[in-house]
């Protein structure tokens, strides 16, 4: 007869081991749910997918464990899974992590372990060429629209057309050069929301699309993650993947409203969208979320080069209906922002103090050149 407190001792070792430490799927820390029958070691959230997805998952702490199912968990683990259902991931594949939207989670569990796609005995789909149809944002309205998307390896290249007759032409032809991907659904409204943003003349443009398919987007996400890949490997003959996969796409480091005043803070605060780009060094803001251009954007230097960042209390203050105060200051002028609690105060200024405190790269002189040119 089974032992239920000498097995969970024993899960509870297993689980400590470095390979196990880990969720297997998205590498939260100490994760404390088993999908029995794969022999991994997961997190809740990630349980709660593979349920979902009818496997059988028990708590390591609260659930009984049978002899055979101990020595199962035993004899394999997350590096045996990892060795089998991870063979041949392209190294442009999105891996989910901890914080990470449900659908590319959701996904990536279910390439791994039901369509069996990263095991080598197919070749892994995103292709050099990728066409379909995305719902999208208008420019000016909440409509969203269908549209045809053509995705080019080749070329480099993202087209957009607004009619179905192609004929007139693309609505736009974006450059992979400066596009990103990254999923928003909270902010889009759907759970599949993607926004890509690219540089558009001197303004950046961002697009708002989804799928009504969970597979269809995060396709398509690899699919562009596939095309930066190829174009990074062009751009940087040299550069090593380690080096280039965090440049292929990249989440915000913060995003959320503010109020703003002018340069000589004696302005109305007025209440705009901001979004941190730490690996541009990049504070945008935007009249409202769903903006398809920003308003301006501030470049985030060092300190050694005249930038910083700290709390304030701004004086003349006009129309502020929130106290909480961010200065961040360039070689140009000071930018006083308000933020509603003091919660969102410290996370803006330990967001920008990340920022302010990396060294500049070479081709961060240029970004800065460019915004003050």
């Amino acid at each position: 007869m089974a032992n239920r407190e000498q097995n969970k001792k024993i899960l509870l070792e297993l689980v400590k081991l470095p390979d196990n430490s880990m969720c297997a799927d998205c590498g939260a820390s100490d994760p404390d749910w088993g999908p029995y029958k794969l022999g991994v070691f997961v997190c809740l959230n990630c349980s709660d997918v593979h349920r979902s997805l009818s496997s059988h998952v028990k708590s390591i702490k609260l659930d009984f464990w049978d002899d055979e199912l101990v020595e199962f968990m035993k004899s394999n683990g997350n590096a045996s899974a990892q060795a089998l259902y991870e063979k041949a991931v392209p190294p442009y594949y999105y891996r989910p992590r901890e914080n990470d939207s449900v659908v590319l989670r959701e996904q990536w569990i279910l390439a791994k372990y039901k369509r069996l796609e990263f095991k080598g005995e197919t070749k892994y789909p995103p292709i050099p060429y990728t066409t379909g149809w995305l719902w999208k944002k208008g420019k000016e309205n909440t409509q969203f629209l269908k549209r045809k998307f053509v995705l080019s390896e080749r070329q480099f290249t993202l087209t957009y057309y607004n009619k179905e007759n192609e004929s007139k032409g693309p609505k736009a032809v974006i450059s992979i050069k400066d596009l990103n991907a990254t999923f928003q659904p909270e902010k889009i409204g759907h759970p599949h929301g993607l926004q890509l943003t690219y540089q558009d003349a001197d303004h950046t443009r961002n697009l708002y699309v989804y799928h009504e398919s969970p597979e269809e987007i995060v396709t398509w996400y690899n699919a562009i993650r596939a095309a930066r890949y190829a174009y990074l490997k062009t751009a940087y003959p040299t550069g090593s993947d380690e080096e280039l996969i965090p440049k292929i796409t990249r989440n915000y480091l913060k995003e959320g409203y503010m109020e703003k005043t002018g340069p000589l803070q004696k302005e109305p605060f007025k209440k705009r969208w901001f979004i941190l780009d730490s690996q541009n060094r990049k504070l945008f803001y935007f009249k409202g979320q769903l903006d398809a251009e920003e308003l301006g954007v501030i470049f985030i230097g060092t300190e050694s080069n005249g930038y910083s960042v700290k709390a304030c209390i701004p004086k003349n203050a006009r129309g502020n209906k929130w106290k909480c105060g961010v200065m961040v200051e360039t070689p140009e002028r000071q930018f006083v922002f308000m933020c509603e609690q003091e919660r969102e105060q410290r996370e803006w200024l330990d967001a920008l103090r990340q920022v302010v405190s990396r060294p500049m790269a070479p081709q961060d002189y240029a970004i800065e050149a460019n915004l003050h040119y």
